[in-house]
């Protein structure tokens, strides 16, 4: 029986997408002792002491504070692993991946950047900073500021905020709402739109393309006049925000585990 190790998800998600596969589950919602030897991939079982098990498919969904070395592991393993983690180190760190998404996005404004010092702006700019999601490590300012650790420099822009996911061939574009001047997807006032910005979608599929993700969510600014910019790249989007959202989800991996099984 093949055995598929789960990392990130919820107990219900794993439920879910396990039902009726013929496989033997392991399941860490934190990052566990992965070691890569032969170019096998085993994992510390989950309730027995200093048990390594051999793994054959894994599945990783979620932001981890030390979790970039373990998604090496998983690249350099070159196993059948859901995302592809080689796309995953690409996007993992925030500026990195948004100097890549710049090169290739058609809706792209200026930045600055500062490594370690003071950057004097004229217009009302967001500083952003750190490798964390749902707008933490952000910050709007105008004139001076003194920033001690690496930090992208971008126009503050006004107007919509708007989220296009794609898992697989499946699109949603999602409303992003807030309290301020930050916008999220776990605002309770988030909404899925009926209708989709063609050009976003397109923008959208390129930067999926590129990476290589079998899933991605962009984030945009949309202004009054309908000028269209790029925020960032999720690589690693919410997926329970919205039960059809979740459902789609959760049936692509099982359908994604199934054919992988078949060729295994």
């Amino acid at each position: 029986m093949r055995k598929v190790l789960f990392i990130g998800l919820e107990k219900d998600e794993v439920r879910d997408i396990t039902q009726n596969l013929n496989i033997r589950t392991i399941h860490h919602e934190l990052i566990p002792k992965l070691i890569v030897q032969d170019d096998k991939l085993f994992v510390e079982h989950p309730n027995i002491f200093d048990c390594m098990i051999q793994i054959d498919i894994v599945i990783f969904h979620g932001i981890f504070e030390n979790d970039f070395d373990p998604i090496n592991a998983l690249a350099i393993w070159d196993g059948v692993c859901l995302p592809n983690p080689v796309a995953l180190l690409n996007c993992r760190l925030k500026h990195p991946c948004l100097a890549r998404a710049l090169r290739i996005t058609k809706f792209k404004m200026p930045h600055g950047f500062v490594v370690n010092g003071s950057i004097n702006v004229k217009e009302e700019s967001v500083a952003k900073w750190g490798n964390w999601h749902c707008g933490e490590n952000k910050k709007r300012f105008t004139g001076e500021e003194h920033y001690p650790q690496p930090t992208v420099i971008e126009p503050f822009i006004k107007g919509t905020a708007v989220r296009i996911l794609i898992i697989g061939n499946k699109s949603w574009q999602i409303q992003l709402k807030g309290d301020d001047w930050l916008k999220s997807i776990h605002h309770e006032t988030s909404y899925i739109n009926t209708s989709i910005d063609e050009e976003l979608l397109e923008d959208t599929l390129n930067l999926k393309e590129h990476f290589q993700l079998e899933w991605i969510a962009v984030d945009y600014m949309v202004t009054d006049s309908g000028k269209r910019y790029m925020l960032e790249v999720n690589h690693i989007p919410n997926m329970d925000r919205f039960p059809e959202v979740r459902e789609h989800y959760t049936s692509f991996i099982k359908n994604w585990i199934g054919e992988k099984l078949n060729n295994l």
